[in-house]
């Protein structure tokens, strides 16, 4: 543990990857039952079920690491099923298809974000927009599986994956397969309400925080043509969000400086997890601005003053990752303009350290697992 930061929460539910065949049992990444904190990620059995005809079999190459993950195997969000395999961020190749699936085939490269399953007759759903499903979307992990007897799903800290066709996404090759990952979360949490907001260039664009959200939105931002304005707190941030394409960093917690920011930004994107005030975000949009919140804090929020969204039309509002077909759009607008995540590689063994690491806020700045290394892992374990 890194002198002087927090000890996290014993893990009452532990994590860990597993090599995967289908229709059979393998070994994952997973949570189990209540052991010793010492535990961490381990090696798991688990069963895949059999690919019915809409089915697409999908050998994973990468998986992504998101904080949700370490909140989910840690026991933090309760409620949860265990043995779990987290992960949501999946890139691999199709290794067979069903026999109603025409539209795609063994070997293409694939991609599986946070959704796996609608109730697909709803407005949302018929919309496009199954994240905001009426009965609620089926996430890739930790979720109840309607079709296949409320079975709970497992996600992509594994070898392989079965999933209906409708949410398998196409990774174009001219994006690198492991900085491709976090695009199906990190990415997509932050093209989804920059394309809602219509941004273009010219437009100028507030990101406040520079983590595995921050950093993509100030790359899609600068793609959009937008002039890109972070907002951190640190000045340890200052040279990274340059180094990102921002064109501006603006310190929050300098009262000039954000009072000189007053009535410059049309769009702010609020990737932060912990409770802060947006008064003073608020005012720096322009009439008809609007503030994105991403970050989802887990206690409350500062009061927003009224007079700061009725003064200029400012709107405030949420956004939940995107519907697929929104995110195949941003896959292909990514590879398009060279977009991808800046990553840190790691093999099974160092999901315990990444884990501890993500908490301190210790990467640049996304994870990923390289699931060829779950084999390895499990037989060392077994030894």
């Amino acid at each position: 543990m890194t002198p002087g930061r927090p000890v996290p929460p014993p893990l009452a539910h532990p994590v860990q990857p597993a090599e995967v065949t289908n229709g059979a049992t393998a070994r994952n990444a997973a949570a189990r039952g209540a052991v010793s904190p010492v535990s961490g990620l381990v090696p798991l059995t688990v069963a895949r079920r059999a690919p019915a005809p809409d089915d697409v079999d999908i050998a994973i190459d990468y998986c992504g690491l998101c904080h949700s993950d370490v909140h989910a195997a840690r026991g933090e969000w309760g409620g949860q099923s265990y043995p779990l395999v987290p992960g949501h961020e999946i890139v691999g190749r199709v290794s067979r298809v069903g026999s109603a699936v025409t539209d795609l085939s063994p070997g293409d490269r694939v991609g599986v974000g946070c959704i796996v399953d609608s109730c697909r007759e709803c407005e949302g759903c018929l919309d496009g927009l199954e994240q905001y499903c009426e009965k609620g979307m089926t996430g890739t992990y930790g979720a109840k599986d309607r079709r296949h007897g409320d079975s709970i799903t497992q996600g992509g800290y594994a070898s392989s994956i079965v999933v209906d066709r409708r949410y398998v996404l196409r990774v174009p090759e001219a994006l690198d397969p492991a900085a491709a990952a976090p695009l199906l979360c990190a990415g997509i949490t932050t093209f989804s309400p920059l394309r809602h907001f219509g941004v273009e260039e010219g437009d100028v664009v507030g990101v406040v925080g520079l983590g595995g959200l921050g950093h993509m939105a100030v790359k899609l931002a600068k793609a959009m043509g937008a002039t890109v304005v972070v907002f951190t707190t640190s000045e340890s941030k200052v040279d990274a969000a340059r180094e990102l394409g921002a064109d501006k960093v603006v310190l929050s917690r300098d009262a000039d400086a954000m009072a000189a920011a007053n009535r410059t930004i049309d769009v702010i994107i609020d990737t932060v997890a912990a409770p802060h005030d947006l008064n003073a975000l608020l005012r720096t949009l322009r009439v008809d601005g609007a503030l994105f919140q991403l970050g989802l804090p887990s206690e409350d929020m500062p009061p927003v003053d009224p007079r700061a969204l009725i003064r200029r039309r400012v709107a405030y509002a949420g956004s939940l990752i995107g519907g697929i077909a929104e995110t195949q759009e941003m896959l292909e607008f990514c590879a398009g303009h060279g977009v991808a995540a800046d990553i840190e590689v790691v093999a099974a063994d160092q999901l315990d350290e990444a884990y501890d690491r993500m908490v301190a806020g210790d990467i640049k700045y996304r994870f990923v697992l390289d699931t060829s290394t779950l084999q390895a892992a499990a037989k060392e374990a077994d030894a």
